[in-house]
């Protein structure tokens, strides 16, 4: 038998254990008349019951919800997007004041205002078919993609520490102090071609790796709590980048701006399909992350570890696995992959390093993990998303006019919904996980038993 075999034993036997101690506590403060409910059967496994599911913190009912309800979520989100476009359309509101005389005018005119904005947004984020050319039909898909990169990178981390149990919402510092590093190397040192792009993702992945590997640190060895920590350095990260590009050594010569120098050409990912197009290889670089994240968690010996960890702290602690090291690990590698989110900024997209280097990056990698349900390819879909919407925005306000604050607006509404499953979940009449159904005889041997 395996070590691993061995541990999740342990981890079983603890928890089933630390369940009929629970019992047996409920039923020492009750009437005493009652006998203590039998250990549920997927106990021991890893399966609650309804009832037991509200022992889960609301963390982790979030990050590991139905992918279903995730799915209704984004639609939901979608519906009430075009109810708001079709609210806020002029020709809308023309035809509300007639609506009794003729209602068809406004119904037309708000399907036709909600259709022709997610027209354009798709027409923006994946296919111009009114393109001359296939590169032109292309394109908008290769914007998707490039945007899509650091979010994908970003959400990776993210999604790994809730894993392991803890709500890292620092991947916007991280990601600031990875790709500050990056670009230093970049535009200082002027090396050969691969080795230089090289020490340029070495330099982002420290600097994400240290950062966050701060807040690890402190959580292991005072408990001090995750979110305070990391919405502090946050803080500290960007006003860091903001002084750092005031000085000579980050400051462009012969300009007053905040701008860093041009990154040389050998520090660059280099472009996928030529100068014509945005996407470079860090999109590459993100599927194999998506690739290595998913080994980790699901075959390695460490990923079993942080996942027992995320699962049950005292359990895994009492089945010998070190917590506190488990909280320094899981915070040093999501901030290596934020990092690498700054990397994919600095030598992909911007080359070079301002102070709006990581955008809103870094906050909506929390959403997009939420969305994936904190596994490596749900988030890797999520990812794309939200690079859809990001990419598409921009030209639905250009051909409709619909602000593309609807975009952020949909996004807000996304998390609202995620964080909120039981809301989905009456609203499309959903079983709440665990419950059994019952057919039309067991509900009348139920209604009459009860009645006798």
């Amino acid at each position: 038998m395996s070590n691993e075999q061995k541990t999740e034993r342990q981890l079983s036997r603890t928890a089933a254990h630390d369940e009929e101690v629970r019992l047996e506590a409920a039923a020492e403060l009750g009437d005493g008349n009652q006998a203590p409910p039998a250990v549920p059967a997927g106990a021991q496994s890893g399966e609650l019951q309804p009832g037991l599911r509200e022992s889960q913190s609301l963390m982790q009912r979030i990050a590991t919800g139905n992918a279903l309800v995730a799915v209704l979520a984004v639609i939901m989100s979608l519906i009430l997007g075009g109810l708001l476009i079709a609210i806020t359309d002029e020709r809308v509101a023309e035809a509300a004041g007639y609506f009794f005389a003729r209602p068809g005018d406004m119904l037309s005119a708000a399907w036709t205002a909600a259709s022709e904005a997610y027209l354009a947004l798709f027409q923006g984020a994946v296919f111009n078919w009114e393109a001359d050319t296939f590169a032109g039909m292309i394109y908008p898909l290769t914007q998707t993609l490039t945007v899509a990169t650091p979010l994908i990178c970003a959400g990776l981390g993210v999604a790994l520490a809730f894993r392991a149990g803890l709500f890292n919402i620092g991947a916007q510092g991280q990601m600031i102090i990875g790709a500050t590093l990056a670009a230093w190397v970049g535009f200082t040192w002027h090396l050969p071609v691969g080795l230089h792009l090289l020490l340029v993702i070495i330099a982002g992945i420290v600097g994400g790796a240290f950062w966050a590997g701060i807040v690890g640190l402190l959580k292991a060895k005072t408990g001090a709590h995750e979110v305070i920590l990391t919405i502090m350095l946050n803080y500290v990260a960007i006003n860091l980048v903001l002084y750092l590009l005031t000085t000579p050594a980050f400051q462009r010569p012969g300009s007053s701006n905040p701008i860093s120098p041009q990154l040389d050409d050998t520090a660059l990912y280099p472009l996928m399909f030529g100068d014509g197009f945005r996407l470079h290889w860090g999109f590459v670089v993100a599927i194999a992350l998506t690739v290595l994240v998913s080994w980790l968690l699901n075959r390695s010996t460490i990923g079993f570890e942080l996942r027992a960890v995320g699962a049950n702290p005292t359990a895994a602690r009492t089945a010998g696995i070190s917590v506190t090291k488990g909280y320094v690990v899981v915070m040093v590698i999501a901030g290596a992959l934020a990092g690498l989110a700054g990397v994919a900024q600095v030598a992909g997209t911007e080359h070079v390093l301002t102070a709006g280097v990581a955008a809103s990056f870094g906050f909506d990698a929390i959403t997009v993990a939420l969305l994936g349900r904190s596994t490596p390819w749900g988030t890797f879909a999520a990812g794309l998303l939200f690079g859809a919407f990001r990419a598409g925005g921009v030209v639905m306000q250009t051909n409709t006019g619909t602000s593309i604050d609807i975009v952020l607006v949909v996004q807000s509404l996304i998390v609202l919904f995620i964080a909120a499953p039981p809301l989905v979940r009456s609203v499309f009449r959903l079983p709440a996980p665990g419950a059994v159904r019952k057919g039309p005889k067991a509900r009348k041997n139920a209604t009459a038993g009860g009645a006798a």
